[in-house]
């Protein structure tokens, strides 16, 4: 017993001298996050995302998004770099291989899959899987994490830069810090301009235009809220919050064009997380540790619908988190919601109408 002890002191004793001579690789702030809503009315927890179609599984790892062509084929983008086509029959096939981390994406006017790429930019690719990088820096910034993305009518595409600081595998380290390194951007292909719309956001995350697309959303992933900013009218290039307090990290997000917004939500508010935000010297330290000694997300498959007042809806929800979890995309498609996720092998599909 006085071995095991002696043993226990030896590594408690490792561990405090490892954190006190390690540098921590964040300078994280205090924030106090308000009260989580509770999962009642509209949020009440059913088993909706159970009942989805479950395409490619086994065969794709981390679809985080998804886009369908004309034909009907399902596109997702796969930790390998690869972007990867369903076909009709079930089959998997290579469409193109990015060799970065394809995330958000979407058709364009003319057939064009837009890609949001974490480490190569935003990427133009042709029906024979050619790339073109379309944009990778703005105002003499490059992009750090490319995110996600929205197309509109005149063909300017509308993507977020998540974090200027962090990359792909860190963005938990964004999480910690909770300082604004995301942007807004928006791309014009007949100039090739790229402007910056907002920054100092809190990990920008989905994007989506509204049904006159008169304002395009951004999630704030690290604040639980969206921003709105304003195309058209009196309030043009002014921004405002469009809801906040959401009861998860909101990741990607999709509008329908018919006054519906789709919000993916990985996982469900957790208060150690809330906890966390209010010590820095806390976060510093849980920094510095393994991931593997960080605290995990909940396994929870959960999506939320906002109409453009910015009131949820619906909710959908496996609270199991065994069919559908870490749900991270949601893609409106005719009659049909599409269900990506960052770390699942599997893409949903779900009859909404």
């Amino acid at each position: 017993m006085k071995k095991l002890l002696g043993l226990l002191a030896l590594v408690i004793a490792a561990v405090a001298l490892y954190l006190l001579v390690t540098p921590s690789p964040i300078d994280p702030l205090a924030w106090e996050a308000p009260p989580a809503p509770t999962m009642t009315g509209v949020l009440e927890p059913n088993d909706t995302l159970m009942k989805a179609e479950l395409l490619g599984r086994g065969q794709v790892h981390g679809p985080e998004d998804t886009a369908v062509d004309a034909q009907g084929q399902v596109y997702s983008g796969l930790h390998d770099g690869r972007i990867v086509r369903i076909k009709a029959d079930g089959s998997v096939e290579t469409f193109a291989d990015t060799q970065g981390r394809p995330l958000g994406m979407d058709f364009d006017a003319s057939g064009k899959l837009i890609v949001a790429d974490a480490y190569k930019g935003l990427l133009s690719i042709d029906t024979q899987g050619q790339i073109k990088v379309l944009t990778r820096e703005a105002d003499g910034l490059p992009f750090k994490f490319t995110d996600d993305l929205d197309i509109a009518r005149d063909g300017t595409i509308y993507f977020s830069d998540a974090s200027s600081r962090f990359e792909q595998p860190d963005y938990l380290l964004d999480l910690l810090e909770a300082r604004p390194h995301g942007r807004l951007l928006s791309y014009d292909p007949a100039s090739g301009t790229t402007k910056v719309l907002l920054k100092d956001l809190y990990f920008a995350n989905g994007v989506a235009l509204s049904a006159n697309e008169d304002f395009v959303l951004v999630n704030e992933t690290y604040r639980y809220r969206i921003t709105r900013y304003w195309l058209t009218g009196e309030k043009a290039g002014s921004h405002d919050v469009f809801i906040d307090n959401l009861p998860g990290l909101p990741d990607n997000l999709q509008g329908d064009r018919n006054g519906t917004f789709w919000v993916a939500l990985p996982t469900p508010r957790k208060a150690d997380a809330d906890f966390l935000h209010r010590h820095p010297w806390l976060k510093a330290q849980m920094a510095k540790l393994p991931r593997a000694l960080w605290p995990k997300a909940i396994p929870y498959g959960f999506a939320i619908a906002i109409n453009e007042q910015g009131e949820i809806v619906r909710s959908l929800h496996d609270t199991s988190g065994t069919h559908l979890r870490m749900v991270t995309s949601v893609k409106p498609v005719g009659d049909y919601l599409y269900f990506g996720s960052l770390d699942n092998d599997r893409i949903g599909k779900l009859k909404i109408r």
